[in-house]
């Protein structure tokens, strides 16, 4: 009986079910003469003896960890690895060659008394009840360039290795939810099979989950109606005091989307009233509608649009990250430092959050907190970096938290060449590819609210046209990936970081540059990449934290093409926040007139209905008033960030 499952443990697989050390000291014990003598019984159980005295067993259908040993150690051994290798070095002709086709298969084939054998009851019985909650998933079916399926859960991944085989599952959730996070990841990939998806919701889907979920929720927009009619003039202590409550509710309820929304609502009021930067009526009026629009669409699925149930933050088992640059942001009262990190394992990116608190007579750029320390090590070290860390946590908004613990439980060394070994769903080839398959996710307005999901890798065979736009204070270039497609990067000017459009510009002027990571997306029909960090063959280049005063002449840009579709959207949600700002109880006559010729410009431009949505905000302004209108504006600001957003992204 040849042992399929065996045969198709490569090295990196064995590495992540326990570790890079073993497979090195297994490998190095069968180099010398010190591996186990091999049997294989009827039952295809594959036994080993070693030479201390040792003896293995591998009994089919269970994993590694649930393997026989007669050592002393608590999880997997160098034994079991030995083991596995000198099985497969045995068997060389059963081994499967490079050119075999790839194996397409679901790990919703497993049944739930499968996933009970391999997993135990207790991990079904735990998962049943995230499960009647509801939580969301992202399935990715095997492709030629990464034939392992896997499922992005909302607070870890899980990955399935082996074909037809649950015990060699891989998660980098920490060992004691192992069998929930791998069940539950079965049962995502049941439901994308089933609806043809790759974004599903599972369980969960109750209209309403709790009363005190809806009435959080309830009071949430009531508080969001509050400021669209009164304004931000309006908001003080005591609203703020309201919205703390009511952010509070919404995550005892797990209703992490909207409770975001809340939170960055807080902010904005508070910038507004120090008369931060910050602030900006586009940002409230979003957040405004983006509320009402969770719940109007919390009845279809309670999960995606509001948040799942499950534990907000989870531990992680040992993990290694690949730092992908820094970005420095800031008010006149702090500095905050977003640290983006690729977890390759699970092929999604994590952001590390610092903040610190300045003193009056304190104005540091990025280039200063570069030196400040993280885990240890200098910031600027630690944003190109890999880091390999046995304290790690993980929230379900992909944000991440590090520490050092004790002694080498966490390790920092030079990124080098990590990121062109990052997988196909991190490091891009192909973007107009991604950027397709990415379309597929809801409107931004009710999408889950998750850091760095946009941010990614881009390989880079030339640069073109790298100039400065001075009326948005913005550098520009034409990227070419090896497909040939042209990706646009934008860098806005930033003021604590006065020299990172200076060092971006020298880098990617380079002729060794051959990556950039950033935040990509869709702008006006084209490809956009909002940089983080420049790979070139003398290393990377953080442009956030590079020194300099910003003085070095960069060549002109040219303006953006002219699309009167995009020009007549934005000032219609230009004037619809002004309206929010100003409350629709105390319009200015300017304001009202910005919405009258917003209304004609839209219809000039042929879109009829927002032209519509906005007719019929004004004229029951007029009619009957603030309140009556409320349910208007948010129609119509509903409608007008859609249309933008799927204007972008399909192009004009």
């Amino acid at each position: 009986m040849t042992r399929s499952d065996l045969l198709a443990l490569t090295p990196d697989t064995l590495a992540s079910l326990a570790n890079r050390g073993l497979v090195k000291r297994a490998d190095k014990d069968l180099a010398a003469g010190a591996g186990p003598v091999v049997t294989v019984g009827d039952d295809g159980t594959v036994h080993g003896t070693f030479p201390d005295g040792t003896e293995t067993a591998l009994p089919p259908g269970r994993g590694l960890d649930a393997a026989d040993c007669t050592c002393a150690a608590a999880a997997i051994c160098r034994h079991r690895i030995g083991l596995v290798l000198a099985y497969q070095r045995g068997a060389p002709d059963e081994a499967p060659a490079a050119d075999e086709p790839l194996v397409v298969w679901s790990p919703g084939e497993f049944d739930d008394d499968a996933l009970a054998a391999a997993l135990g009851r207790a991990s079904l019985t735990a998962a049943h009840r995230i499960r009647a909650r509801g939580y969301t998933a992202r399935v990715h079916r095997p492709t030629a360039d990464d034939p392992a399926p896997r499922v992005e859960l909302p607070t870890c991944t899980v990955r399935f290795p082996v074909p037809h085989e649950l015990g060699y599952a891989l998660t980098d959730a920490a060992a004691a939810l192992r069998g929930e996070v791998i069940t539950l990841a079965v049962w995502a990939f049941r439901a994308a099979d089933a609806e043809r998806a790759t974004e599903v919701s599972v369980g969960g889907r109750t209209p309403v989950r709790t009363a005190a979920a809806a009435e959080a929720l309830g009071a949430a927009v009531a508080l969001a109606d509050e400021v669209l009619l009164d304004g931000v003039r309006q908001a003080g202590p005591v609203f703020a005091g309201s919205l703390r409550r009511v952010g509070r509710a919404l995550a005892d309820t797990s209703q992490h989307w909207p409770a975001g929304a809340v939170a960055d609502l807080r902010d904005q009021l508070a910038a507004y009233t120090a008369r931060a930067t910050r602030y900006t009526p586009e940002r409230l009026a979003h957040l405004l509608a983006e509320l009402h629009a969770r719940q109007r669409a919390a009845g279809h699925d309670p999960a995606g649009v509001l948040g799942t149930a499950e534990t907000p933050v989870t531990p992680l088992r040992r993990v290694r990250l690949v730092a992908l640059g820094c970005r420095i942001g800031g008010t006149a009262g702090d500095r905050t430092a977003e640290t983006y990190f690729a977890h390759a394992d699970a092929g999604i990116v994590l952001v590390l959050r610092t903040r610190w608190e300045l003193a009056e007579d304190q104005a540091p750029t990025g280039h200063d907190l570069s030196a400040r320390r993280l885990l240890g090590s200098p910031l600027h070290t630690l944003a190109t970096a890999n880091v390999v860390s046995e304290h790690t946590a993980r929230a379900a908004d992909r944000t991440v938290t590090l520490s050092r613990g004790r002694i080498a439980a966490t390790s920092i060394t030079p990124v080098g060449s990590a990121w062109t070994e990052l997988p196909e769903s991190l490091l891009l080839r192909d973007t107009a590819a991604h950027l397709r398959a990415a379309a597929e996710r809801p409107p931004r307005l009710i999408r889950p609210r998750v850091e760095a999901d946009a941010v990614r890798v881009v390989m880079v065979d030339s640069v073109e046209g790298i100039g400065y736009d001075p009326a948005a204070q913005r550098l520009e270039a034409v990227l070419r990936d090896p497909a040939g497609n042209g990706v646009h990067l934008h860098a806005e000017y930033n003021p604590v970081c006065p020299g990172g459009l200076d060092a971006l510009a020298a880098a990617l002027a380079d002729p060794g540059i051959r990556a950039v990571s950033g935040m990509l997306g869709r702008a006006r029909g084209r490809s956009v990449l909002d940089p983080l960090a420049v790979l070139t063959a003398g290393g990377v280049t953080v442009p956030d934290l590079a020194p300099g005063a910003g003085d070095t002449g960069l060549g002109t840009a040219a303006g953006p093409p002219a699309d009167p579709i995009t020009a007549a959207l934005e000032a219609a949600l230009t004037a619809l926040a002004d309206t929010a700002h100003q409350g629709l109880r105390h319009l200015t006559p300017a304001t009202r007139t910005a919405l009258t010729d917003s209304a004609a410009r839209l219809r000039r431009t042929g879109l009829d209905v927002a032209a519509r949505h906005l007719d019929d905000l004004t004229r029951t302004l007029h009619d009957r008033g603030a309140p009556a209108a409320a349910p208007h504006w948010v129609t119509a600001h509903i409608h007008l960030t859609t249309s933008l957003d799927l204007h972008q992204e399909d192009g004009w």
